[in-house]
């Protein structure tokens, strides 16, 4: 096969950031997608629905001419979250609501430290038909970091999702065999995104050979049994998985440095990295569903209009991008070779 259509694809999960960077990340991402969750661990985060608002324009405005791309933007949890902040988010089109452990990933200090007190918040998430997104790790310190997935699902996730079966909750970007098995046992309001780097790169990829910085990400990569979970799940087409690159960028001096911030910068690759991955799984005929219908119709939005086409074509994906304000990124798979191109 040399190429495919596929219906426009969304992103289910990314991370823009904020101010002259928008002007990088908007258009790398609606390039090719055409909706995106939008992450609110921003610095104020988003706790509510006029800085969703606020937020949702500096996006809109940093769109290339002519696009037609719509941000779909989420409220950040914090235990001091109220139920009158869940019905005015509601009120403005905010879809989700997301939860952050407190020190789980970039930005999330303020997030929640004391999840049980959020049960009266999960009712009022449920009671407004909105979507709950869980970056689900536990953030103990004597919890082993490639372990904190599963003590999550553990210790939380099993309680949540029995205490509020009709609401709907997204696992995202999920890492083990452990969240794939409780996704697939799970009723049908739970699904999960799953990540390019998680499909492409185990932990060795990231600690063999000296640490690669450009691969840390979290949930950090997991050993190559969890990694061939996922491929596995995503070749059987099962609706319940669906995209989300949690494309996440940062300077490449603050990348390679002590902090070593996490994330992996997709957004320039993502759709032509995970046909990549599909091919090699002899399933490119599962990459629509899983890219193109199954999160649309998982969050009861409509399927895109139109389609976009990928060739196979060998091209490198560039060493680094220069941002707005002069400063070097470094794409996810920087200087390596990609199977599949987009076609514009």
């Amino acid at each position: 096969m040399t190429h495919i259509e596929i219906q426009i694809p969304d992103d289910w999960h990314l991370h823009f950031r904020d101010g002259d960077m928008l002007n990088e990340t908007v258009p790398a991402t609606s390039r090719c997608f055409k909706r995106a969750i939008v992450m609110p661990n921003l610095v104020p985060p988003v706790t509510n629905a006029k800085m969703a608002e606020e937020y949702s324009q500096r996006i809109l405005n940093a769109r290339p001419e002519g696009s037609d791309f719509e941000p779909l933007m989420t409220l950040y949890l914090t235990n001091e979250t109220t139920s009158e902040d869940i019905v005015e988010a509601k009120q403005v089109g905010i879809v989700a609501a997301k939860l952050y452990p407190a020190g789980a990933t970039t930005n999330s200090d303020a997030a929640v430290k004391s999840l049980d007190a959020l049960f009266p918040i999960f009712e009022e998430i449920q009671k407004q038909g909105m979507l709950l997104l869980i970056h689900g790790e536990v953030t103990d310190n004597h919890i082993d970091i490639f372990d904190r997935e599963k003590e999550f699902i553990d210790r939380h996730l099993t309680h949540i999702v029995a205490a509020f079966p009709e609401l709907k909750i997204v696992f995202e970007h999920i890492t083990t065999k452990d969240a794939v098995e409780f996704v697939l046992a799970a009723n049908d309001n739970v699904a999960a995104t799953i990540t390019p780097q998680h499909l492409l790169l185990n932990r060795n990829d990231l600690l063999v050979g000296g640490v690669r910085p450009h691969n840390y990400c979290l949930p950090v990569l997991k050993r190559n049994i969890h990694q061939q979970a996922l491929r596995e799940i995503v070749a059987t087409g099962n609706k319940k998985f669906f995209l989300g690159t949690d494309s996440a960028p940062h300077e490449k001096g603050k990348k390679e440095s002590a902090c070593g911030c996490a994330g992996c910068y997709s957004a320039w690759s993502a759709i032509e990295l995970y046909a990549q991955v599909f091919d090699e799984l002899g399933v490119l005929d599962k990459l629509e569903g899983f890219a193109s219908h199954y999160g649309a119709d998982f969050y009861g939005l409509p399927r895109n209009d139109g389609t976009i086409t990928l060739v196979k074509e060998d091209w490198t994906i560039p060493e680094q991008i220069i941002l707005p304000n002069g400063n070097p990124i470094v794409p996810f798979f920087a200087g390596k070779n990609c199977t599949w191109k987009l076609k514009v």
